[in-house]
């Protein structure tokens, strides 16, 4: 029997060690080893700069064409439809009069006018007719297939699933009616959206600044972490939600979700790059600017937008000082424009507190913000039952704001999933997404006596498409797992997509008001609740 040499008191070659006893020369065991600060900060954007934006001009040339087409069909015998009834001669007015509602009769304009100069952009070059009143909304809708691209490739790290991003949206059969409805929230969605887009740039350049730092060895030079100067594409960010803000006060939500988020942002990096102290680093640091480029700027830009009735004589309530309300009193050191403003807001905002079921009456297609994750009450916004052309006698032609069903009915199980990931494994994608979606949905429960439709979650469908394409990128697997896994991830995600395109085609009748038989008609409405 050979004997081990190296050492006299060592066994023979094979045999059991003793318990609790390491053999000599046994390596240790393994650890996993410390990527580094540099490493922790993340992936860098994915760098087929040319081939991102050839895929995003491919899916936003699919997103113009069906948006734009027949977009002035159909109307309310050459009318306005549903709600552009009010938005419609409003912007129309601003045509007329300098970008400012002239109709002081009565307090019925009850939000701020960049919506509806966007409107009138579109009445001035074309007219007053069904493109001229709603060609606004659809480039704004394609503006919001771009950004979304744009956005879902920098949180995958992957141009596929970007763009998979901005064919599910166009998909979409709310965002595709809203896109072509002369309405207001297609245009806050856009704002909301270039602003989440405007921080996702902003977290990886400021990153890509911290790797430099940690490379340089310069992170630990004082225990708060480095300045950062101007962040730029931060202040676009707060431009944007002042713009979000000016289209509808809901906006606002943004403004404080967003903040919140980027706060965790900044600590989170400062954290991971081994800043000694990252949240005293973090306030010391970054709230000053945080709170300059997402609440000022912000404000700033709101007011801006009311230029055109600072300089009208003709606007809602622009002399109430002296009016309907005094020129003395503790206020009275304000200009008189600015009293004015205020005014104005606080009509606006009661008649937003007094917009009750209650107080109003119930309307027929109202909804309450728990069914509307799944569109479980979508809303039809025109019913004509004398059209022609469907080959019978009797056609039917309506304009339903519905979900596709494919993709929104996904909804409680993918936001479950990823309120897990951004719980345990601590995913900035998913606290990301999920915030955006919490933003403009969560608020709405506050008082649930308001009337309330359908319509308000279109700032939420971009962030609904962002959280189904992050599941689908966990379906596709990575590039590590075995062929077999990824092939099946494959075929899971192709099935659900072509179901969803499938889903949309069905319903593209009903979402531009295509003339159709009665029984086409009643087999399109698949719920009790779609009725």
């Amino acid at each position: 029997m050979a004997t081990s040499t190296a050492d006299p008191g060592s066994r023979v070659a094979g045999a059991a060690p003793e318990p609790g006893v390491t053999p000599r020369g046994t390596p240790p065991p393994l650890r996993r080893a410390d990527p580094g600060p540099s490493a922790r900060l993340g992936a860098p954007p994915p760098s087929d700069r040319l081939r991102g934006w050839l895929v995003t001009a491919a899916v936003v040339l699919i997103a113009g064409l069906v948006r734009l087409i027949d977009l002035g069909e159909p109307t309310d015998r050459g009318t306005p439809v549903f709600d552009e009834k009010h938005y419609v001669p409003q912007a129309w007015e601003m045509v007329r009069n300098g970008g400012v509602e002239d109709n002081p009769g009565y307090e019925k304009i009850v939000h701020p006018p960049l919506g509806k100069q966007l409107i009138s952009l579109g009445q001035l070059v074309f007219g007053y007719d069904g493109v001229g009143w709603r060609i606004a909304a659809a480039l704004a809708g394609v503006l919001t297939v771009l950004l979304v691209v744009r956005a879902g490739r920098r949180l995958t790290r992957s141009t596929a699933l970007g763009g998979l991003a901005g064919v599910l949206l166009i998909a979409d059969g709310l965002s595709h009616v809203q896109s072509r409805m002369g309405m207001l929230d297609v245009f806050g969605a856009l704002f909301v959206v270039a602003a989440f887009a405007a921080l996702l740039c902003d977290r990886d350049d400021v990153r890509a600044r911290m790797a430099r730092v940690v490379a340089e060895g310069r992170v630990g030079d004082t225990p708060f972490g480095p300045r950062w100067g101007v962040r730029w594409w931060r202040l676009v960010a707060g431009v944007c939600l002042g713009l979000a803000c000016a289209v509808k006060w809901n906006g606002s939500y943004y403004v404080a979700a967003f903040g919140l988020l980027c706060v965790l942002w900044d600590v989170s990096l400062r954290h991971r790059a081994g800043v000694e102290r990252p949240w005293v680093g973090t306030i010391v640091r970054d709230l000053a600017p945080a709170l300059w480029a997402l609440a000022l700027v912000p404000v700033v830009t709101y007011v801006a937008s009311w230029w055109a009735w600072f300089g009208s004589e003709t606007g809602i309530d622009r002399h109430a000082v002296g009016q309907q309300i005094g020129t003395g009193g503790p206020w009275s050191w304000l200009p008189d424009p600015v009293r004015s403003l205020w005014y104005y807001h606080g009509q606006a905002l009661s008649f937003h507190e007094n917009l009750t079921t209650g107080s109003a009456g119930a309307h027929p297609w109202e909804s309450k913000p728990w069914t509307w994750p799944m569109g479980l009450r979508p809303m039809l916004y025109r019913y004509s039952n004398d059209a022609g052309g469907c080959g019978e006698s009797e056609c039917v032609s309506a304009v339903m704001l519905i979900g596709t069903p494919a993709l929104w009915w996904a909804a409680i199980p993918v936001l479950a999933w990823g309120l897990w990931r951004a719980a345990t494994r601590v995913d900035w994608r998913w606290t990301a997404v999920l915030v955006g979606y919490g933003a403009g949905f969560l608020p709405w429960f506050l008082n649930l006596d308001r009337q309330m439709y359908f319509f308000y979650m279109m700032p939420v469908v971009p962030f609904l498409v962002l959280a189904v394409v992050l599941v689908m990128g966990q379906l596709l697997g990575r590039a590590a797992d075995s062929e077999r896994r990824r092939r099946v991830g494959l075929l899971v995600v192709s099935a659900w997509v072509t179901l969803i395109l499938v889903n949309f085609v069905w319903l593209w009748p009903i979402l531009n008001g295509d003339p159709i038989t009665e029984a086409h008609w009643q087999a399109e409405l698949w719920l009790p609740s779609w009725r």
